[in-house]
């Protein structure tokens, strides 16, 4: 039976087209971190599966690629349960592992800590256009600092990191977890159904207020809770100003008592300095029905909507309890995911060229060149190279008009051809 050339369902080849724009992009982000103090780390991409499975990271705990224990640990006539059999899986985001990782190393160090990680993860969810089982995940976060300049930084870090990209028009949309809470509290859901409530929630965008408020009916919520919950949200619903929707929605949760001022203060605070920056490539937006999926979220939160994705394409918020799950004693944290692969897909779908710094030279030899005429091309190709110039040494194929075809395809602009010297 002949061997399968296709991938697995679910992930991809990567071709040359696609790995230019992505190293590019790649080379952007690492610099333009960089430049805002943020440290590059690595971490495996197989975790504990105690570790992934600690009820912190939502729905994605669904979708663990798990991974069988091996040789003499692996004893299939006497397992009787999955952890008999299973001690590991593939990390399926990198917040899991970047906490881990500062958990193990702390003490080495510096405090605040600002990490910048890239990698591949895993999911094992339904394949879709952006979406695939194998993706890459592009973090930052800062350990360490408990005050909104966390996420101040965070949020300039990524929106100058898509502006370098060429990505403008888009928003950052911001909410707080404790105002979640607060309307859940304010009408009235019992806080055990906080969780269920917010999953309905989160389908606004899909469904609309009118859904959202049908879904709740069709759940059996009270009557009065749900009508004082849409009634909030009926309240600011139109409201364009972000500050007065904040204002306003704020407010009437800290007269009733559900809501700490700090909260408010806090979140005007993260918006109003933002917005200072002055950058009309992208708008901040309060979003008090953005929910994310991670139940780790215990504070500030916010995503990237793009008008041409129809979606998001990151986010992040603060996760201030999640450390202390390895440790014991809680540490202040916040991150910010740009959606890599999202971004990809944009700049592949509009055309996108990656600029050329240098010039591209193909040297094309004729087969039967060889010995010192070989010599004598590499070290031209040597010369070169070291003039700055990226040169391409291939041999020369009988199509020599499609080849050149193909190369022009990757941006090579100027040929010099090699033939055998009969003389020599």
């Amino acid at each position: 039976m002949a061997l399968s050339m296709k991938p697995v369902t679910g992930m991809k080849d990567i071709m040359p087209d696609e790995m230019r724009i992505r190293d590019y992009v790649q080379g952007i982000i690492k610099e333009t971190y960089a430049r805002f103090g943020f440290t590059s780390i690595e971490t495996p991409c197989v975790e504990n599966i105690e570790n992934l499975t600690n009820k912190q990271g939502g729905e994605n705990e669904k979708l663990i690629f798990k991974i069988l224990k091996r040789g003499e640990k692996l004893n299939l006539e006497t397992a009787s349960c999955e952890a008999d059999l299973v001690d590991g899986g593939l990390r399926y985001d990198l917040t899991v592992p970047l906490v881990r990782y500062y958990s193990n190393h702390a003490n080495d160090l510096p405090s605040p800590f600002k990490a910048l990680q890239m990698g591949n993860v895993w999911r094992a969810d339904r394949p879709q256009r952006g979406r695939y089982r194998q993706f890459m995940q592009c973090d930052i976060d800062i350990l360490g600092e408990p005050s909104n300049l966390a996420e101040i930084e965070l949020i300039l870090a990524t929106t100058t990191t898509l502006a370098k990209i060429g990505f403008k028009g888009f928003q950052i949309r911001i909410n707080e977890r404790r105002i979640l809470k607060a309307m859940a509290s304010y009408s009235g859901f019992a806080e055990e159904e906080y969780d269920n409530v917010f999953i309905i929630l989160d389908k606004m965008d899909k469904i609309g207020l009118d859904g959202v408020e049908a879904e709740l009916k069709e759940s059996g919520y009270p009557e009065g809770a749900i009508a004082k919950y849409i009634e909030l949200y009926r309240m600011i619903d139109g409201v364009t100003d972000t500050t007065k929707a904040l204002t306003d929605l704020c407010d009437k949760l800290i007269e009733a008592g559900a809501l700490d001022p700090e909260v408010k203060t806090n979140l005007t605070e993260i918006i109003d300095s933002v917005k200072a920056t002055g950058s009309s490539v992208f708008e901040m937006v309060f979003d008090p029905t953005l929910v994310r999926g991670m139940s780790y979220y215990t504070g500030t939160i916010f995503e990237i909507a793009m008008p041409e994705f129809g979606g998001s394409c990151g986010g992040g918020g603060r996760y201030d309890k999640m450390v202390g799950k390895f440790t014991g004693k809680d540490v202040p944290a916040c991150g910010f995911s740009i959606g890599f692969e999202r971004i990809i897909l944009l700049l592949m779908e509009s055309g996108f060229q990656v600029p050329e710094e240098a010039s591209k030279v193909a040297f094309l030899i004729e087969k039967g060149v060889s010995g010192k005429e070989l010599c004598n091309v590499i070290s031209k190709a040597q010369e070169a190279r070291a003039a700055g110039k990226k040169v391409l040494v291939a041999r020369m194929n009988k199509n020599k008009k499609f080849q050149k075809e193909q190369l022009s395809k990757e941006g090579y602009t100027d040929f010099e051809e090699f033939y055998k010297n009969p003389l020599l």
